[in-house]
């Protein structure tokens, strides 16, 4: 039955991921802002969750498949993060490639981990 919540949840990640890349950024330069801001988003919500997941163990079961396997797995993508640095360097935008590469693993970590203690900050509140 896992590998079903994992499905549900990669296939609503992957809709929301090419919704994003149609409807809501449209590339304006060669930087690959639509995967950049979606990585990065996906980031922050894994860290929301891990947060509400510590706090909620039960959680960390079928919502974790679903949620952070399923969903953000599906919405989140490093594969065309590697596609589109490739091509940058094949572009000989070698500054730019390695801008993404370095901005993008840095900030997705600051956002994971920005979502978990803003997070965890509203749990204690309440």
């Amino acid at each position: 039955m896992s590998w079903l919540w994992v499905a549900m949840g990669g296939a609503i990640g992957a809709s929301l991921r090419y919704g994003a890349g149609v409807f809501l950024l449209k590339p304006t330069s060669m930087f690959p802002w639509t995967t950049w801001w979606v990585n990065i988003f996906g980031c922050l919500l894994a860290g929301i969750f891990f947060a509400y997941s510590q706090k909620f163990p039960s959680l960390q079961n079928e919502a974790r498949l679903f949620l952070m396997v399923g969903i953000l797995g599906g919405f989140t993508t490093f594969s065309s993060f590697g596609l589109e640095t490739f091509q940058l360097l094949k572009q000989g935008q070698t500054t730019l490639a390695l801008g993404y590469v370095i901005s993008s693993v840095i900030m997705g970590v600051i956002f994971l981990v920005l979502g978990f203690y803003l997070f965890q900050c509203l749990l204690h509140t309440k």
